[in-house]
């Protein structure tokens, strides 16, 4: 591991020295390859770097340990080096696991009601709003692709892009059968009931990254509608793209452009076809799926939403956290954080921590 790690830390200092030449900062394009490969060395070029400070210190303490007069205040530094060598050692383990080539990349999030009918739905349109409110306060971009809502103010069914730094790093968890329990408000009994919503979270996709024959789709444009007489156009501006050898089918009316709805639908397209293909390989591999915490699986029940108790439970994780009102409101750091975590440890152990 010290030889990768050296190797990687000179590397970044190499980028570091170019991007200072006119070579680097006089062209622009070279100038931002570089950035990107240097941003993406940083986390473990820095860690490295504190790691061989800390041993440097840790040594510099033993040897002022002989000196009597020295020997506590040696003693403190050597405890407090070896307690930074330990956790940045740590550190650089997570930092070296196989990285998701994905996680830097834009999601495309797909929201579907489930069992429960008008209730399904409506708690539908509350996890488009706890994304929404969750992207907004990381300063990412949200835009809806296609939405299917109902009179009572409920969501059949919606695609939406976030766009953001780091976007499915952080959602990519979010993949599977969310359950809610609640009294509907025309339950006049009290009675609890029982809905599920599925959520399907894409990396953004576009047409150079997945093979797709443009032999092998039907693309169909029509007037855009939704309920209420709202997203009504005049003109067939809305897409509806269906890939022939797969079924797949796509639609956009959000936008009033043609030409932005077939950009849009072509990136989902993409990045369903590209989630499949994933999944026939992941079946495949199904020892490296032991090691996720679970991405992607959409009939994996992963959480239940409990209102009476305002209680949320993620199941893969055995996380209860009694904070339902602020999660739906976006803040939802601390179930991402703990996912995230659980998926590092079970790499780390499935590597066997090397």
């Amino acid at each position: 591991m010290q030889d990768k790690l050296a190797a990687i830390a000179e590397k970044y200092d190499e980028l570091s020295a170019r991007m200072q030449t006119p070579e680097g900062y006089g062209d622009p394009k070279i100038y931002a390859q570089l950035s990107r490969e240097q941003k993406e060395l940083a986390p473990v070029a820095e860690a490295y770097k504190r790691l061989q400070q800390a041993k440097s210190d840790m040594e510099s303490a033993r040897e002022l340990m002989d000196d009597a007069e020295m020997r506590e205040l040696a003693r403190e530094e050597y405890d407090a080096a070896r307690e930074l060598i330990d956790s940045t050692e740590e550190e650089l383990k997570i930092l070296l696991l196989p990285r998701d080539p994905n996680d830097d990349k834009n999601v495309i999030i797909e929201i579907r009601g489930g069992a429960g009918g008008d209730e399904a739905a409506l708690f539908a349109n509350s996890l488009y709003r706890m994304y929404s409110m969750y992207a907004d306060s990381r300063r990412w971009k949200t835009e809806i692709a296609h939405i299917n809502a109902t009179e009572l103010g409920g969501i059949k069914e919606i695609s939406f892009i976030i766009e953001g730094d780091g976007a499915y790093s952080r959602l990519k968890f979010e993949s599977g059968v969310h359950r809610v329990q609640r009294v509907p408000d025309t339950e006049s009994s009290g009675r609890i009931h029982t809905s599920t919503v599925t959520v399907a979270v894409l990396p953004e996709m576009d047409e150079v990254d997945v093979d797709i024959n443009q032999s092998d789709l039907q693309i169909d444009t029509f007037r855009a509608s939704g309920a209420g007489g709202q997203h009504v156009n005049k003109t067939e501006s809305a897409i509806r793209i269906t890939h022939i050898p797969t079924g797949t089918v796509v639609e956009c009316q959000d936008e009033r452009s043609q030409h932005k709805n077939r950009e849009r639908a072509m990136k989902i397209l993409a990045s369903r076809i590209y989630e499949e293909e994933q999944r026939k390989q992941n079946e495949v591999l199904a020892a490296e799926r032991k090691s996720q915490v679970g991405t992607g699986d959409r009939s994996e029940r992963i959480r239940t939403y409990n209102y009476p108790q305002g209680r949320v439970t993620d199941h893969r994780i055995g996380l209860t956290l009694y904070k339902l009102e602020q999660m739906l409101n976006g803040a939802i750091d601390e179930v991402v954080d703990a996912l995230i975590m659980a998926d590092q440890a079970a790499k780390l152990e499935a590597s066997g921590g090397n």
